[in-house]
């Protein structure tokens, strides 16, 4: 299992602009740009629905934590 500082890290990676949300827009471009060239912006919304717990269409870091560590 990955440490939370680790997490934390990747979390901060996806949130390009540090406004504490992942936004599809950010997940798709970082997922890109680390060569995953399948994952559109849909794709993104997709997977960041599986993990949006309060359904506001983005991610929190305790979102995004409860999903790397469940």
């Amino acid at each position: 299992m990955a440490d939370v500082d680790d997490i934390r890290a990747a979390f901060d990676k996806f949130d390009r602009n540090g406004n504490g949300r992942i936004t599809a827009a950010e997940y798709a471009l970082v997922a890109r740009e680390l060569g995953d060239l399948t994952t559109s912006v849909a794709v993104a919304e997709a997977i960041i629905k599986q993990m949006d717990t309060n359904h506001d269409g983005e991610l929190t870091f305790d979102e995004f934590l409860a999903a790397r560590q469940g």
